[in-house]
């Protein structure tokens, strides 16, 4: 507690400028300003290759911090059934919250018809790529698709489910080395350490990459590409606002802390999610974050990177709700079975799809070549506002991935609800070195 109210005290007299969370804000602002003011200086190369460089730094990072975490947490068991347990937990957690999202997306749709009388003539081969990208997924690749060709070429691309398989054996197999794999286990540690250095460094450019990802969509599009297209915005807006606020606060009133509480510790990931489009560039201070809230550091290890792929709670509400507009502005009815397909082939569709900018998209195509493929060509419709959507998408699955660790964590009585409540309570600046040493 002492270290907390220090750490409190000491982030309360820093320079307000020099706080990563208002950095990334204001970049964000003046990227809006120039992409709306100068619209050819903002979807210049550069501009974007700020963005775009910001990310690849970060996913750079993202397979060594999850092999690094994963195999340390496991290493670290002394029960190997606790990994499996783990495991089963967030999975079955996922599939629940998953279908909620689902339905809500559906039910939504229904409601606010808003894609009658648009009119719409689609382009086909606007999407073509997609589509193909679609049509070359299948349940049985995405499966054999898991276990890497080699371990270095997993690294090397940065898969994460692939990364994350790798590791767990890796890490089953220090455990059972014992003592005699403890020196390994503290390289591992050590290397994890470093490697969340990196991204301390990394961090400082937040704002520069901030500001070129959103200058540049704003350029490109502009305000006037939202068009008719508007009330597809606002109404998965609003959707995702309401899974949020209701389902994942339902959840989070169940454990015992408040959403909004939560969603103010994490702002600065959110933050930079949103000037980023993508979740995955948040992914390792989140998985910091967590682990200073009280969840321990395997159940986070677990969860969270498999979250990634199992638990998209955005991607899952964008699929519903696009599918129906989509049908509605083609004229084209649905029945009540073939919006049940929706939902079942959406399941599978989005496991897998990441948190970079275009891969709902991907997932949109399959579901809609299954569900009818007289309505993949109306995927051109939604084409040009997908950019708007994808940050929303991104905001409301790390926020999903993040819940779920804290609720797997408080399922398997790893959750040191006294550290959670203090975290929650306190303002605690994340680069903050005091708060780092005090990680549980």
């Amino acid at each position: 507690m002492t270290t907390i109210a220090t750490a409190a005290s000491a982030r309360a007299s820093r320079t307000w400028y020099k706080i990563l969370y208002v950095q990334v804000l204001i970049a964000i602002l003046i990227g809006v300003l120039v992409g709306w003011l100068w619209p050819s200086l903002a979807t210049n190369d550069w501009v974007k290759a700020l963005g775009d460089g910001f990310i690849k730094l970060i996913k750079m990072l993202i397979a060594p911090i999850i092999f690094c975490t994963v195999v340390s947490g496991i290493a670290h068991i002394q029960d190997a059934k606790k990994v499996g347990r783990v495991g089963l937990k967030a999975l079955v957690y996922f599939e629940v919250v998953s279908t909620f999202a689902l339905v809500l997306g559906l039910v939504m749709g229904n409601l606010f018809q808003i894609g009658h009388g648009l009119a719409a003539k689609p382009d086909a081969a606007a999407v073509a790529n997609y589509v193909k990208q679609a049509e070359a997924s299948k349940s049985v690749d995405f499966i054999l698709n898991i276990i890497p060709d080699t371990v270095v070429g997993a690294l090397a691309r940065g898969d994460i489910l692939q990364v994350l398989l790798f590791a767990i054996l890796f890490g089953f197999s220090l455990m059972a080395l014992g003592e005699r794999g403890a020196k390994l286990r503290g390289m591992i540690d050590d290397a994890a350490h470093a490697v969340f250095g990196v991204i301390a460094i990394v961090m400082k450019v937040a704002p520069i990459g901030a500001f070129g990802a959103m200058a540049f969509t704003i350029g490109k599009f502009g305000p006037s590409a939202l068009g008719n297209l508007i009330g597809l915005v606002a109404l998965f807006y609003a959707t995702a606002a309401l899974f949020v606020v209701v389902v994942l606060g339902l959840i989070s009133r169940f454990v015992g802390f408040s959403i909004f509480k939560f969603i103010a510790y994490i702002k600065d990931e959110l933050l930079l999610v949103l000037g980023t489009s993508s979740s995955e560039s948040a992914l390792p201070q989140l998985m910091t974050k967590l682990e200073r809230l009280g969840c321990s550091k395997p159940v986070v290890g677990l969860v969270v990177p498999t979250g990634y792929s199992f638990n998209l709670d955005g991607t899952n509400i964008y699929m519903t709700l696009a599918t129906l507009f989509i049908a509605q502005a083609l004229g084209v009815d649905l029945s009540f079975g073939q919006q049940l397909t929706i939902l079942v082939v959406a399941m599978l569709t989005s496991k897998g799809a990441s948190g970079i900018t275009g891969a709902g998209f991907i997932t949109l195509a399959a579901t809609l070549s299954v569900v009818n493929p007289v309505l993949v060509p109306g995927m051109a419709i939604v084409f040009s506002i997908d950019k708007f959507m994808s940050e929303v998408r991104a905001l409301t699955n790390i926020i999903g991935n993040g819940i779920a660790a804290v609720f797997v964590a408080w399922w398997e009585g790893e959750l040191d609800q006294a550290t959670l409540h203090a975290r929650l309570n306190q303002k605690i600046d994340p680069n903050d070195g005091e708060t780092s040493n005090t990680a549980g």
